[in-house]
């Protein structure tokens, strides 16, 4: 077994090691009776539109892939690459190591329409690249406007918190800057990376914040049935729970993301709540997601065979003539 292997495996057994403790630790005081009673608890009306702003989020994630096939410069048509972004995520972010299991599934259906290994590699690199600046904006945000809650979770002061928070706007602004003047592959040492086009990098940017942002308010939305949460708070422990599970490589962020935004939260954050909300944004997609990508592969399956009988026929033809 190569090294890379065994450090894939590794990180995924300490993963889900992390993940199984911190779940413990989040849930051990409460019975499985209190949390059905909690998520009860939740207002309907909170569910309904903790739904829409996670189904907004999903639509924003489409963008991420759309970016991707405009940078190899691909006209592959936006319905099909929704198809491929919808199923590869909704399953890749609840099993996790999401670039992996979901570039798998991108290949297979983009590599099914006509693209190569290494266009789908782009745009693979491409969506890490929205998401992380996607993250940086919104992480700006809430750094430079409620520094008092990140300071006491990362222990820092409130100046420093600022001072990261205004870093991440630079980035974001040098990135920008790097798509509209760079012409030549960006290279980092034996690394390249080619940077796309101004209005696809600017895509990136809006794509990428309006998303982390509508996960924030799906989160606000299930505390907000219990307590009175501020979108900002809850969008910093949005943001804090993201650098947890970055850190810790749990699979979807199970356990750490609960752990972080009880931490931040506190008793604003009920029990139902954060079971609601990886349900309505996990689990649901999930549960969607897999049933269609059997329905798609077969549909793939069919093509494929009736284009080997069709062949077969037309060679057989040519033959007896």
């Amino acid at each position: 077994m190569s090294r890379k292997k065994i450090l894939t495996y590794g990180m995924l057994v300490i993963g889900f090691g992390v993940a199984g403790y911190l779940l413990y630790l989040t849930f051990r005081e409460h019975s499985p009776s209190e949390i059905v009673e909690s998520v009860r608890a939740i207002p309907t009306f909170h569910l309904v539109a903790a739904l829409g702003y996670a189904l907004g989020s999903y639509i924003c994630l489409t963008g991420f892939d759309w970016a991707g096939v405009r940078y190899v410069k691909s006209d592959l048509g936006y319905p099909k690459i929704a198809l491929a972004s919808f199923i590869a995520l909704s399953i890749g972010q609840s099993v996790g190591m999401s670039g992996l299991s979901s570039g798998a599934l991108r290949y297979r259906y983009y590599a099914h329409w006509g693209m190569t290994t290494e266009d789908v590699a782009k745009i693979v690199l491409l969506s890490g690249v929205t998401v992380g600046i996607g993250m940086a904006v919104l992480s700006g945000i809430v750094m430079v406007l409620n520094p008092r809650d990140a300071a006491s979770v990362l222990h820092l002061s409130e100046g420093t918190i600022m001072t990261i928070g205004i870093a991440c706007f630079l980035i974001t602004a040098a990135y920008l800057a790097l798509a509209a003047f760079l012409r030549t592959p960006l290279k980092i040492r034996k690394w390249t990376f080619q940077m796309p086009k101004l209005r696809i990098a600017i895509a990136q940017v809006v794509i990428g914040t309006i998303n982390f942002a509508l996960v924030a308010a799906c989160l606000r939305e299930v505390m907000a049935a219990s307590a009175d949460v501020s979108y900002l708070k809850a969008a910093t422990a949005f943001v804090l729970a993201n650098l947890a599970i970055l850190i810790t490589h749990a699979p979807g962020g199970l356990g750490v993301l609960e752990a972080t935004v009880r931490h931040v939260m506190g008793d604003q954050a009920s029990i139902g709540s954060l079971v609601a909300f990886r349900v309505i944004y996990f689990f649901i997609p999930f549960f969607i997601g897999l049933p269609l990508s059997l329905i798609v592969e077969a549909v793939f399956r069919t093509r494929k065979a009736k284009r080997a009988s069709s062949t077969h026929s037309e060679l057989s033809s040519t033959a007896s003539a």
